[in-house]
């Protein structure tokens, strides 16, 4: 498991591959200085319900992953999750199979 440390002292586990994609996708919008909501389900082995962040560039944001080489990037599962950003319910973290579906939804066109 890979943890996204967010502030002082909060840690938030996620898979390699899916936090791998989040952080293309958050630090695309970071760096043009946007706030977002980060949202998503909490397993129920870790508890159940769901889990909201306020990301602010203000705040200090770290990706620590286990292995030594990165995955592969989707950049339809990238687009989605950026995408996602711009709702009302901010950036949601999605399975990467539901990525291409979502944008189909979402008006936009699946990235190649």
């Amino acid at each position: 498991m890979a943890r996204l440390i967010y502030g002082a002292n909060d840690a938030y586990e996620f898979d390699e591959r899916t936090l791998a994609h989040l952080k293309i996708a958050m630090t695309a919008k970071l760096r043009v200085r946007e706030s977002f909501l980060l949202n998503w389900v909490v397993p129920s082995e870790k508890g159940s319900g769901r889990m909201s962040l306020w990301i602010s560039p203000e705040v200090p944001l770290v990706f620590v992953f286990h292995g030594s080489k990165p995955p592969q990037l989707n950049k339809v599962w990238v687009d989605a999750l950026a995408r996602s950003a711009h709702g009302i319910r901010g950036m949601t973290v999605m399975p990467e199979a539901e990525a291409e579906s979502y944008l189909r939804a979402a008006g936009s066109p699946a990235a190649p």
